[in-house]
């Protein structure tokens, strides 16, 4: 008889105890096929990606509208046996009242946890201010707790990301958002030992969240010697896939040429991957 699949209940759990201890890696996919690809690959739990989602619908990053992105959840927590982090973006809303309500919406989804940041998507203000972001993560704290689920909320301070790198008032933020309520606390775009090291150090015990979403020299180990407790890729595996289709297609475009293909995956690997995820389920 095949084992019964993990209840949201169990995987909220599963989610919960893995920011307890030691260090994971949570990948990004985009799509049914990625997700169950990476579970496959034995990772113990995966998180959404706004970007490469919303490249596979032939939308920019932040053009995503909140009824997509809720499908979109809804569709993932459905297929995988593992917890889901969902990149809820700013929480679709400006006011505090407004991310509290979409923050409910993305809960009944199913998913394990969920991150809220401080870009406000505008170019002349592209960060709220702190007391305006900070009073948006105890609203998104306040909609968990009233829905009494066990979903962990993730404060992200998006400065490095938007034109104002200033690791002061990084840690400034993320203090801020672990005394209004988030559980995990995520500054992507920290690129050295030293300022990771600093922001672990600094809002100790709160579990880190780091952002690898590039070629970088740190492996997991030497994230997880500095103290963080979960490492995510972004967008990086759908750039990853983007990048040898635009190649592929470009040659064959441009000048006729067929070995943009050269290193692909067979057709083999992929049907034997699928077939036995198919048996399993």
């Amino acid at each position: 008889m095949a084992e019964s699949r993990p209840g949201i209940a169990a995987k909220r759990r599963a989610f919960r105890e893995l920011h307890g201890s030691g260090c994971f890696v949570v990948p990004n996919p985009w799509d049914i096929g990625s997700a169950r690809f990476l579970q496959g690959l034995g990772f113990k739990a995966l998180a959404t990606t706004s970007s490469g989602f919303a490249w596979s619908q032939g939308r920019p990053d932040g053009d995503t509208p909140l009824d997509m992105v809720l499908a979109h959840l809804r569709q993932l927590v459905a297929v995988i046996d593992v917890p889901l982090n969902a990149d809820f973006e700013n929480g679709f809303a400006v006011d505090a009242a407004g991310v509290a309500a979409n923050v409910r919406l993305a809960i009944e989804t199913g998913v394990a946890g969920l991150s809220i940041e401080d870009a406000t998507g505008r170019a002349g203000e592209p960060l709220f201010d702190i007391d305006t972001a900070t009073e948006r993560i105890r609203a998104a704290r306040s909609a968990i707790d009233r829905a009494g689920e066990d979903v962990v909320l993730v404060g992200r301070a998006e400065g490095f990301l938007h034109g104002r790198p200033d690791l002061d008032e990084a840690i400034a933020r993320l203090k801020n958002y672990a005394n209004a309520g988030a559980d995990c606390l995520y500054a992507p775009g920290l690129r050295s030992r030293e300022q990771i090291a600093t922001v672990v150090a600094a809002v100790a015990p709160k579990p880190v969240n780091v952002l690898i979403g590039w070629a970088s020299d740190l492996t997991v180990t030497d994230i997880a010697a500095l103290g963080v407790r979960r490492i995510s890729i972004g967008g990086a595996l759908a750039r990853s896939a983007w990048g040898g289709f635009i190649r592929a297609a470009k040659l064959l475009a441009e000048q006729g040429r067929f070995d943009g293909f050269t290193g692909a995956a067979s057709s083999q690997e992929l049907a034997e991957f699928f077939v036995n995820d198919r048996k399993s389920t």
